[in-house]
């Protein structure tokens, strides 16, 4: 890579941040190449049943048990059927810090306010499990097209999707969220050398514009916090004013926050308070307990990661829950020949009082799913498919919840064998030795599902979703 050229503004907040000799270390690292990483949906796989499945060159990413290096020379992990079936997320190394430090507990609601692509909302889903629940949320409609793709082909089950401010949803949910994330919109100073359009950004927005919007998001995150709950607050920027002062900002908000130190890996710098102007966060010794990755000492890009912990303790907790989670239910049960048809071919997945039928669109409501009347719905729950004249055709995202023991009718292939490509080009397939009856056979890979296709005498019709296809 050649050697970047970058804003003198931003080098001088550099040089007097770092100093001159550890800014030309810092510069100099900008021209070499950008790490690429992976990281395992646990929700579908073992790291260790992964690792002996996947064919590619890893090596272990320091700060996540989950995340691994690998050569784009060698390996070209975006066009391997594994990433189709939902094995892994491709992902920054730096930015699956804040995912894995957030105190995921057995039964959280978990909030994560600046969601997409989805990154994060993805290793979140994987780690609430069964018992609890998340609201991903982006205020970009275009944005929040990829963040549904990608947790629908991880297979997310107790997530729903919304496209709404964070004022709106505080007004909806005061005191709700036992974990909240917030990866938010900052100046990308750390994302320089991925992305040499965020040089442009930076010196067209500055700083001042992310320093605002980075305080309202908060003002109205603290709101939705219940007593004893945790806010982890991250950027992909190197600038005080919207990191180590955004923090102290958040403590004025609430009295008993307390910031959670985020555990330090080898390269890993503490906060700086002494980089900071006012006189509070100056003083506040607590900020180096939070975290700046630098691409000059990690192999990744910049980042900044926080905690902060409310203290305080809900007086009337029981109420409290039986209130305020779990509100919504589905309006009445769903009696309809076609679905009852499809369903019987599947294996004890779903529950009928579960679902719900809205303008001949099927979903599945999950566990808790709070009342969301009033929001910008992008998904609640799972989308299962859709009634079309008199018949029930299933979703691409019901097929990836789906696994092999899971359905009457199993075409199981390797990733080696020439089907799993043509499979996901969106062409006919060859059952070979197996014969199935009239109707839907899902197409699992090594075990794991990749889509539908419909029996039609000895070829499989294709109907894996069009805007997946492979090209």
């Amino acid at each position: 890579m050649k050697e970047l050229e970058l804003p003198k503004k931003f080098e001088d907040v550099m040089i007097r941040l770092l100093g001159e000799e550890d800014y030309s270390v810092y510069k100099e690292s900008l021209s070499r190449p950008i790490y690429k990483a992976l990281r395992v949906n646990t929700g579908k796989i073992s790291v260790e049943d992964f690792q002996k499945l996947c064919p590619f060159h890893l090596s272990p990413i320091p700060w996540t048990q989950k995340g691994f290096y690998y050569d784009e020379k060698e390996d070209a992990p975006s066009r391997h059927p594994l990433y189709y079936a939902g094995l892994y997320y491709l992902q920054e190394p730096s930015a699956m810090v804040p995912a894995s430090q957030i105190p995921i507990e057995e039964g959280d609601y978990v909030l994560d306010l600046c969601a997409a692509p989805g990154g994060k909302s993805t290793e979140l889903a994987a780690r609430i499990g069964t018992k609890g629940f998340l609201l991903s949320n982006d205020v970009s409609a275009s944005r929040a097209k990829a963040l549904i793709k990608n947790l629908e082909i991880f297979g997310a089950k107790n997530v729903c999707i919304t496209c709404e401010t964070p004022d709106h949803l505080a007004e909806h949910f005061p005191k709700f969220f036992d974990k909240i994330l917030i990866d938010a919109p900052c100046s990308g100073e750390g994302m320089f050398r991925k992305s040499g359009s965020m040089i442009t950004a930076w010196e067209q927005n500055g700083v001042e514009k992310f320093v605002n919007l980075q305080r309202q998001i908060l003002t109205e995150a603290v709101k939705m916090l219940r007593p004893g709950g945790t806010i982890l607050y991250s950027t992909c920027t190197f600038e005080p004013d919207e990191d180590e002062e955004a923090v102290e900002f958040l403590k004025k908000l609430n009295p008993d926050f307390k910031i959670l130190p985020i555990k330090m890996y080898e390269g890993f710098e503490p906060g700086h308070p002494e980089w900071c102007q006012s006189e509070e966060a100056r003083a506040d010794q607590d900020l180096r307990t939070t975290a700046h990755m630098f691409p000059h000492r990690v192999k990744g890009e910049g980042h900044y990661v926080s905690m902060v912990q409310d203290m305080s303790v809900e007086k009337d907790k029981e109420s409290w829950e039986s209130k305020a989670k779990g509100g919504y239910r589905p309006k009445k049960a769903v009696k309809n020949t076609e679905i009852d048809e499809f369903f019987s071919h599947v294996n004890g997945v779903f529950e009928i009082d579960k679902m719900e039928l809205r303008e001949d669109r099927l979903y599945y409501i999950p566990s808790g799913c709070p009342d969301l009347s009033g929001l910008r719905i992008l998904r609640r729950g799972i989308y299962l498919g859709e009634l079309k004249k008199n018949r029930f055709e299933p979703s691409q995202s019901l097929a990836m919840m789906l696994d092999a023991n899971s359905f009457d009718q199993v075409l199981d292939i390797t990733y080696e064998d020439s089907r799993a490509l043509k499979y996901l080009k969106g062409e006919t397939i060859d059952p070979g030795d197996k014969t199935f009856k009239k109707g839907y056979v899902l197409i699992t890979m090594n075990g794991f599902p990749l889509g539908f296709a419909k029996a039609a005498g000895n070829q499989l019709k294709n109907k894996y979703l069009p805007g997946w296809r492979m090209a």
